[in-house]
């Protein structure tokens, strides 16, 4: 299974002449700077907002009731939009270019890419469900009436698409380019901007055991991502995957107690007690040849899955 390069090394050399290093390092504090604003915004008005209704009042500890509610996790998804928006400013006043450059060579979104991306990680996530059941099968129904399940599906994949798109936008794309117009090893343009993306998943609730397996993981299916747009030299087959991945725990079978408020079925929670180390390491074990199983899906050549690099046409000449 081999991948040509073409493809990217037609990506990471559109930047213009503006893409230093100096103006990556000042579009991602822009960019940091609009998540933050937009998140505090969305969070403490939410909360205000949520507790004023509720009792009148909003109290002291309100912040961490409101997040714990289903609006909470509508409110966290909305405050990505800070991203995009960051993103934008970044791209058209620091850079000179159109956000639409970081999507790909064409400059749009490969949509069969993205619905293999999807369909893939579906599929994976189906097989790794199953063999974490094997594991912990302490599963239980959502509290989430099938009804109300099915009015808020279409609004959560909305926003879920809001939230990994952004994340991909800025991380496969707006870093991943900038540092490979720069610098030609992969170890300075793939593996900062992956490993800061894992590094956002950290959960203080959870138990350093744990933390690492998720971690692991996080890192494992991070790298997949900036595979397939190495791959591709789009990002189409990124935000189909990162979609797929974050609606089934949001939407179908939740590991997190903080998230779960939407899905249909609650497994043990990862930040909860009770994980020995050997689940840890089982877990980690699970992600990892899940997005192994991913790649093999999306760039075997003889996958129905298999992705295409977007390339220039190319007509033959006699």
């Amino acid at each position: 299974m081999t991948i040509d390069p073409s493809a990217f090394e037609r990506y990471r050399h559109s930047p213009n002449a503006r893409t230093t290093l100096p103006r990556l390092f000042l579009g991602t504090g822009i960019v940091v700077l609009f998540w933050a604003a937009t998140t505090v915004a969305v969070l403490v008005g939410g909360t205000y907002a949520f507790f004023a209704w509720q009792t009148g009042l909003a109290p002291p500890s309100g912040m961490q009731g409101f997040l714990a509610s289903p609006l909470g996790i509508l409110a966290a998804l909305v405050s990505f939009a800070g991203i995009w928006i960051g993103l934008w400013v970044a791209m058209r006043w620091v850079h000179g270019e159109k956000l639409s450059a970081l999507l790909g060579n064409s400059r749009r979104v490969s949509w069969p890419d993205f619905l293999k991306g999807l369909i893939a990680v579906l599929i994976t996530s189906f097989i790794s469900e199953v063999l974490l059941y094997q594991l912990q099968p302490q599963i239980t129904r959502g509290p989430i009436g099938l009804s109300s399940w099915l009015l808020f599906a279409i609004p959560i994949a909305a926003l879920t698409l809001l939230q990994t798109s952004s994340e991909e936008v800025l991380f496969r794309g707006y870093l991943l380019r900038g540092l490979a117009n720069r610098f030609t090893s992969p170890f300075v343009w793939a593996l900062p901007p992956a490993l800061l993306f894992t590094s956002l998943h950290w959960s203080a609730s959870s138990s350093p055991a744990i933390n690492a397996c998720v971690l692991a993981s996080i890192a494992a299916f991070a790298l997949l991502l900036t595979l397939i747009v190495y791959a591709t030299g789009n990002l189409g087959a990124a935000l189909g995957a990162h979609l797929g991945n974050n609606l089934t725990g949001f939407l179908l079978i939740s590991h997190q107690e903080s998230y779960n408020s939407f899905a249909l079925f609650n497994a043990k929670p990862l930040e909860g007690p009770g994980w020995a180390t050997s689940d840890a390491v089982l877990i980690a074990f699970i992600g990892i040849a899940g997005s192994m199983v991913t790649i093999v899906l999306l760039l075997h050549p003889r996958s129905p899955l298999k992705l295409a690099a977007e390339l220039p046409d190319r007509t033959s000449t006699a």
